[in-house]
């Protein structure tokens, strides 16, 4: 693999996490739980789509770490450890605070209004979480990936013998394993600003740059394994669904979530890494979405929860609407603008600094 060549599969996943991540919050409106975590809830529930969705959520967040991680490895190729320093600090550290001071307060707002309390707000990073967590996970690693680094070839090579067998996955669900026991969070699906979701998050971090230095080895693995990672993990949400009324012990989800996970990659591996203007389009948009969709979340419930109508098609609405108003608001504002772009984790492009340079100058 040469250090220019772009993994579309990484990107494609990252995609398609950030979109069930909409869904995923968009269900918790139509749960008769919502307003204990701030959300404004439909007054008709639809707990059946939970179903599908529990499915999911004990992968969806570790699955994004994991993404993080790779992305992190490859970035390391062409960087040293204060250019990835500096480079994370734009892209992640400055969207998550301007994100928790400027984009988290309209959805609180927002929930407050519908439910007429008083308009005060306490910073709290909300949704952004997950920013705050990996740009703290580049700083308690870099050592170790420097080391990786400077190691490279010998790393790599231990690496692909380890790797060549599918038991070798077993250790990586160890360290999962042993969390889920030790921190024994409950529920296990709590993330946000969570011991659990933090120790699960560097787990998955870490092991996400581990993947990408294995190389094509543990690519070749997990793509010739992913019908039985994925019968193996569809068997065991079975048995959580039937025997454990979807809350099995919590190693067992951990085993369940890791399952799920080499299977996607799996998968991914196989099929997805395919380029388009298309995953152009949508990995660039992806990121300032997943910052201002709780935002646009909030404001289609406010809107569309009060109707009489029925509650699928409440559910629908809010999602088209939710999905409507991101990427308008990307194409046509944040897109297009020099001083949001940043704010948003986006590179300002070589047309726009020229124009910057252009005003600068008269």
């Amino acid at each position: 693999m040469t250090t220019t060549e772009r993994r579309y599969d990484i990107d494609w996943l990252r995609v398609i996490t950030i979109a069930l991540l909409l869904i995923y919050h968009i269900a918790i409106v139509f749960q008769p739980w919502a307003p204990f975590l701030a959300f404004i809830k439909s007054d008709t529930s639809m707990e059946s789509i939970w179903i599908p969705m529990s499915a999911l959520n004990i992968w969806r967040i570790p699955l994004l770490f994991f993404v993080s991680g790779m992305g992190v490895c490859f970035a390391m190729r062409k960087r040293s450890g204060a250019q990835l320093l500096q480079e994370r600090s734009i892209r992640i550290l400055i969207p998550f605070l301007f994100g928790m001071f400027c984009i988290v307060p309209l959805h609180f707002l927002i929930w407050k209004s519908f439910y007429n309390q008083d308009l005060a707000y306490m910073t709290n990073p909300s949704h952004l979480w997950f920013l705050g967590n990996i740009f703290a996970y580049v700083l308690i690693l870099l050592p170790l990936f420097l080391y990786m680094k400077k190691n490279h070839f010998r790393i790599k090579s231990s690496l692909n013998k380890w790797f060549k067998s599918p038991l070798a996955l077993l250790f990586v669900m160890i360290p999962f394993v042993l969390e889920a026991i030790l921190v024994n969070p409950n529920p296990f699906e709590m993330y946000a600003m969570t011991l659990h979701g933090f120790i699960l998050g560097l787990l998955a971090f870490f092991f996400g740059y581990i993947f990408i230095l294995a190389g094509e080895t543990l690519r070749r693995s997990l793509m010739k394994w992913k019908w039985y990672l994925l019968a193996l993990a569809v068997g065991m949400y079975t048995t959580r669904l039937l025997v454990f009324e979807l809350q099995s012990p919590n190693y067992l989800m951990a085993i369940e979530s890791n399952l799920w996970i080499f299977a996607i990659f799996g998968f991914a591996f196989q099929y997805l890494n395919k380029g388009s203007k298309t995953l152009s389009y949508l990995s660039e948009a992806a990121y300032p979405v997943y910052i201002i969709h709780m935002a646009m979340l909030y404001a289609a419930s406010y809107f569309i929860v009060p109707l009489q109508i029925p509650a699928i098609l409440q559910f629908v609405l809010i999602n088209l609407f939710t999905f409507a108003a991101c990427f308008v608001l990307y194409e046509f504002v944040i897109k297009r603008s020099i001083v949001l772009r940043p704010l948003f984790g986006l590179k300002i492009r070589v047309k726009q600094k020229l124009e910057l340079k252009t005003q600068e100058i008269h």
